[in-house]
């Protein structure tokens, strides 16, 4: 008898995608659950079915949709098979544990397909924790459901108290995790907190806005890096931060991070607040759209309301419509870009087009918090001579007496103190003054 060949890798989960729809919550242009569909395949699931979805008013408490949508669900799983059963809602423990009974498969929430995709991507430490941390955090209230198997045994000899201790061992081992990785992230946040003081005498921009916007490529083409940029949701979960050097002379801090989403689970947010803190406290914040997208004004509202909660009101922002050179009617940017109070850059990352106007209004932005000055400083010093055109937008430079250097400039006062502290010598005088 011949073996059955053993695969060499675990096979793709077929799952059934439905959800409820409520009053308020944002129509998809391109179809019911598009982007549900979207997450399932960045989680290495594939999404199968007609994609059931109900309008109510209310959730139902026992099951969120009505009696009648389960029982069409059901004969949808009946006649697919598939491994589990999406919802692109959030589902409480009670709502999953009728559903799987009812439907006889594994029932999924949105948060819990959202997770399952950050533990997949998480690389760097802070990251995996950040993701452990969002996990324990959506486990805990919903344990009991874990020990359902409890209830083929309930009240018989034995198993009734042990039963109920252990789930209670575990809840008290779960919080335990939960107090050790927050101290432990506080530690990890502390230190680059530090790490970005020590770079404060540079301008910090950091990019921000929905996920798959194109903020990867971005940061790749500005500053010639060669960061993972692919078109899925939550490419990058790690905040990267790269040197881009603006076309006058001067170099910023480029900031890379997470992408938020519709709907993005509150214990996420609260999980990754600190690598979300690096990028939205920079100088300046540069808010990603993909302006190609049916549903890009959904998005942008998605990332101002995330940033509304974890970012100052007065926040130094600007918009950069991405993928304009895939938007078919250039009517619907200027559909798109009313009533929105930032400044708006037209660019294509992709195809390099637009990057001189983004440059441009970066300076801008950069020359409205810096100083003119001149500074007097020996032609000897080399270090603090690179350091200054590094730093500083130079707009004319002299030699005095063959030994000294005279620089006219603009620089930001962050920048202007650590020279005054690093460069021996130096002599500055205010033009603005």
């Amino acid at each position: 008898m011949s073996k059955q060949p053993i695969p060499s890798r675990r096979p793709q989960e077929r799952i059934l995608v439905c959800g409820v729809v409520f009053p308020g919550q944002a129509e998809e242009h391109e179809g019911a659950l598009t982007e549900l569909r979207a997450l399932l395949l960045a989680a290495g699931a594939e999404p199968i079915g007609s994609g059931i979805v109900q309008r109510k008013l209310a959730p139902d408490p026992g099951t969120l949709m009505g009696r009648g949508k389960v029982a069409e669900v059901a004969a949808e799983v009946e006649a697919l098979a598939p491994d589990a059963v999406a919802l692109d809602n959030d589902l409480t423990p009670g709502q999953i544990r009728n559903l799987e009974k009812a439907l006889g498969v594994r029932v999924l929430d949105r948060s819990e397909v959202i997770l399952d995709i950050f533990a997949r991507r998480a690389r760097t430490r802070q990251a995996r924790l950040q993701v452990e941390l969002a996990q324990a955090q959506y486990l805990l209230p919903r344990l009991r459901r874990m020990w359902t198997h409890l209830e083929r045994t309930e009240g018989a000899v034995g198993t009734r108290g042990p039963g109920e201790t252990q789930l209670e061992t575990d809840k008290r081992l779960l919080r335990k995790r939960v107090l050790d990785l927050k101290r432990e992230l506080e530690q990890i946040e502390d230190r680059r907190l530090r790490e970005v003081r020590s770079r404060s005498d540079h301008f910090s921009v950091g990019l921000v806005g929905y996920t798959n916007a194109g903020k990867s490529t971005l940061l790749n083409v500005l500053t010639g890096s060669s960061e993972l940029a692919a078109d899925m949701l939550f490419a990058t979960l790690d905040t990267r931060t790269r040197q881009w050097k603006l076309r006058d002379g001067r170099t910023v801090l480029l900031s890379d991070t997470v992408g938020f989403l519709q709907r993005l689970p509150h214990h996420l947010v609260a999980s990754f607040h600190a690598t979300l803190e690096e990028a939205v406290h920079a100088d300046l914040l540069i808010h990603v759209v993909d302006a190609s997208h049916p549903d890009a004004a959904t998005q942008i509202a998605a990332v101002e309301d995330v940033l509304n909660g974890i970012a100052p009101s007065d926040r130094n922002e600007l918009l950069v419509f991405n993928k304009v050179d895939a938007v078919g009617e250039p009517l619907d940017l200027q559909l798109l870009a009313r009533e929105l109070r930032h400044e708006i850059v037209h660019v294509s990352a992709r195809r390099h087009d637009g990057l001189e106007r983004l440059d441009a209004a970066v300076a801008r932005r950069l020359d409205a918090r810096s100083l003119r000055v001149e500074l007097d400083l020996p032609l000897a010093d080399g270090r603090a001579i690179a350091a200054v055109r590094r730093l500083a937008a130079v707009m004319s430079e002299d030699v005095v007496e063959g030994e000294r250097l005279r620089v006219v400039a603009r620089i930001s006062e962050a920048a202007l103190g650590n020279l005054k502290r690093t460069a021996k010598g130096l002599l500055v005088r205010d033009l603005d003054a």
